[in-house]
């Protein structure tokens, strides 16, 4: 299973982040091919935290997320993190195990 880590450091103004983030983003990601899963996690940051949200995107293989990210949707998805991510956002690409 490949997963994609999104982290979010913290925006300029939490409310509108979080509003675009659940109203635009949620819904431009779920239309995504290919995907299997996805959670988020959203929290203030603090001085000891230092990112705002985070996501998990999850294909079943790397041709699956490869097709998703070049999809239409996909693209949508990725140019709309440009509009509402004011902190940034670093992005992984991970194949976890289970021990």
């Amino acid at each position: 299973m490949k997963t994609v880590v999104v982290v979010y450091g913290a925006p300029e103004n939490p409310v509108e982040f979080e509003r675009h983030y659940r109203d635009v983003h949620v819904p431009l990601v779920k239309k995504m091919p290919n995907l299997v899963g996805f959670e988020a996690s959203i929290s203030p940051s603090t001085d000891a935290r230092q990112w705002h949200a985070i996501a998990l995107l999850k294909y079943a293989n790397q041709a699956a997320l490869d097709q998703s990210m070049a999809s239409a949707e996909g693209v949508a998805a990725v140019e709309d993190v440009a509009t509402f991510a004011t902190g940034g956002c670093s992005i992984y690409t991970c194949e976890f195990e289970s021990f």
